[in-house]
């Protein structure tokens, strides 16, 4: 047995349940878990400018690779609310990511001594686990548990909260003996799949509804195996967005009132029998009136959280499990029936929904000046190719860029799916970097996601992060003003003003470049449509030679109205739509 301070062991405990690296901010009351760090190396930290920064720095970072579980570090009590953000925005998508604050020694705890708070209380609702550990001699064990909570069932983040005399302390702990927990996952049975198939069986236009749980499960492969066995065509959610590419004969686009596609929307109409695997019914992917999504359909629903099946609507068969674990069932059994020559032929229907792809589009060729946005992502698919990961969070940027980009792996569409905080894009984009460092990251900004939180690209510079951050620019909260319309007002959502020291942008306001520049990163301003593509190509090399963020702000009308609505049969078109192959030349057509 060997004798070490309890944050000592806690470090070691990191790097045996596979942590590499971790973000955070030092402080008074965390300065022992630092210093642990030190010692006993193994461990790069990144130093974020503010911690609900780290906490999606570290989002970022598990979401980019199966397998991560992102770490942020903070203080005592303003670092762990700032955290919060973070924890909720993982815990809606279920990412583990794992929040370790410092905390007043036990004795202060309720002396309202100098920054203790009760963090514990404030994270429970958000987390898997939130703990103050009171006992030196506990902190292994609770350690060990959230690895093993943040890995079973469905995933999520877990805050552990260390006194600064818990850290301290000494304990005895034996390393070489450690093993993490077995994760606990709930896997479908034979009997259930085979009813399942049944059930799909006896459907004539047949849908797979890919969610987010099988990117998480790591499935993806399988659910492409699973689609093409049966002959069935997948619709991805926006965070399923991945799970199958977006040009295969099967992909028939995605569903919603937002992040959707017109012949996405239409095919679900059409369709009479839905298999939702690792989805959670968003009401932005089914709508308010979910019956109108549910109309004329049986439905099975796969989630590895049992209280997740008949949250939004009841379905006719639900099946708890992990993805993975379901369509390794799924894909047995349809070799089997395959093979005995027992599947239903698909393909009139599948050929329906590609043509449905290949004539419901929106225009995306403009050359107007202001630059329309839907040019932007045009460009965005010339210039980035098929293994561009993408991340954003939320706003007009996002929704039309899930209407008009292209994803063809999974986790290469990052999201804040169910929360969209803003300003979660830069950190979040400086932890699918840190994760991916050989490949290419793309951010999409709004000017006002942009803004929330700049000061992370200073992270990027100093510890050579390089990506392209797409700012579209229209010095508005374009989302908010388009919900507005609703209201008849416009109001408190201009980001707009005469810059004094920079003229040029003729009253769009804050000079992006010049702040971007004065963080350390490199920056281009693009004012017409012809100049995206080149820009584009420039930030690649720029990020390339430098080793930093690279950033092509993009000034756009001040006013698109993005296709969306409250219902998937009433989504409002209020842009041209696509007459002729010019009109959307990076379009992916039916297969």
């Amino acid at each position: 047995m060997a004798r070490m301070t309890a944050a000592e062991a806690a470090v070691e405990i990191l790097k045996l349940e596979g942590v590499t690296n971790m973000f955070g901010l030092p402080g008074a009351a965390i300065n022992p878990f630092y210093a642990a760090m030190r010692s006993r190396g193994g461990l790069h930290h990144t130093l974020a400018r503010h911690v609900e920064g780290a906490s999606h720095m570290a989002e970022g970072y598990t979401r980019a690779k199966a397998g991560n579980i992102g770490v942020c570090i903070g203080t005592s009590g303003p670092a762990g609310t700032d955290m919060i953000t973070g924890l909720y925005s993982a815990q809606a998508d279920s990412i583990p990511i794992l929040c370790i604050t410092g905390q007043a020694p036990v004795a202060k705890l309720h002396k309202e001594d100098f920054q203790a708070v009760d963090i514990a209380s404030i994270a429970k609702p958000l987390t898997k686990m939130a703990v103050t550990v009171l006992e030196p001699a506990q902190v292994p064990g609770v350690f060990q548990q959230a690895f093993h909570l943040m890995r079973s069932g469905r995933p999520g983040p877990v805050l552990i909260d260390l006194p600064i005399d818990v850290q301290m302390a000494e304990i005895e702990f034996d390393i070489d003996t450690y093993e993490p927990l077995p994760v606990y996952k709930p896997a479908a049975t034979r009997r259930q799949v085979e009813k399942a198939l049944d059930l799909l069986q006896a459907s004539e236009r047949p849908l797979i509804v890919a969610g987010g749980g099988i990117i998480n499960a790591d499935a993806a492969d399988l659910l492409v195996e699973f689609a093409e066995l049966t002959g069935v065509p997948v619709v991805p959610t926006l965070m399923g967005w991945g799970t199958i590419p977006d040009d295969h004969p099967l992909t028939a686009g995605m569903v919603g009132l937002q992040t959707s596609h017109r012949y996405g929307n239409a095919t679900m109409l059409e369709s009479d029998f839905v298999i939702g695997i690792g989805n959670r019914w968003a009401n932005r992917h089914t709508g308010n009136d979910t019956s109108i999504y549910t109309a004329g359909k049986k439905i099975v629903h796969v989630d590895i959280e049992p209280t997740q099946i008949g949250r939004v609507f009841a379905p006719d068969f639900g099946i708890v499990s992990d993805a993975k674990a379901a369509l390794e069932l799924f894909v047995e059994v349809a070799r089997e029936r395959k093979a005995a020559q027992l599947l239903k032929d698909y393909s009139a229907w599948a050929a329906s929904c590609q043509e449905r792809k290949a004539t419901m589009l929106r225009k995306t060729h403009f050359d107007n000046v202001p630059v329309k946005p839907q040019r932007v992502y045009e460009e965005m698919n010339k210039a980035f190719g098929r293994d561009v990961r993408y991340v954003t969070t939320i706003g007009l940027s996002q929704i039309q860029a899930a209407q008009l980009l292209h994803v063809y792996k999974d986790r290469h569409w990052i999201n804040a799916g169910q929360a969209g905080p803003l300003g979660w894009t830069v950190p979040a984009a400086l932890g699918v970097a840190t994760a991916v460092p050989d490949e290419t990251v793309v951010a999409l900004s709004g000017d006002y996601d942009f803004q929330f939180m700049i000061e992370e690209l200073a992270v990027g510079a100093q510890f050579n992060i390089p990506y392209v951050h797409v700012v579209v620019n229209n010095a508005y909260l374009g989302l908010i003003r388009q919900a507005q319309r609703g209201f008849d007002m416009d109001y408190c959502v201009q980001l707009s003003f005469d810059n004094v020291n920079a003229p040029e942008l003729n009253g769009y306001g804050v000079d992006h470049v010049k702040v971007a520049e004065g963080l350390g990163c490199k920056a281009i301003r693009v004012f017409e449509p012809g100049e995206i593509g080149n820009a584009l190509e420039q930030a690649k090399k720029l990020a390339a030679e430098f080793k930093v963020p690279v950033i092509v702000e993009i000034i756009l009308e001040r006013i698109t109205n993005v296709s969306m609505g409250v219902q998937i049969d009433g989504v409002n078109e209020f842009e041209e739509l696509a007459t002729a192959p010019g009109d959307a030349p990076t379009a992916v057509l039916g297969g």
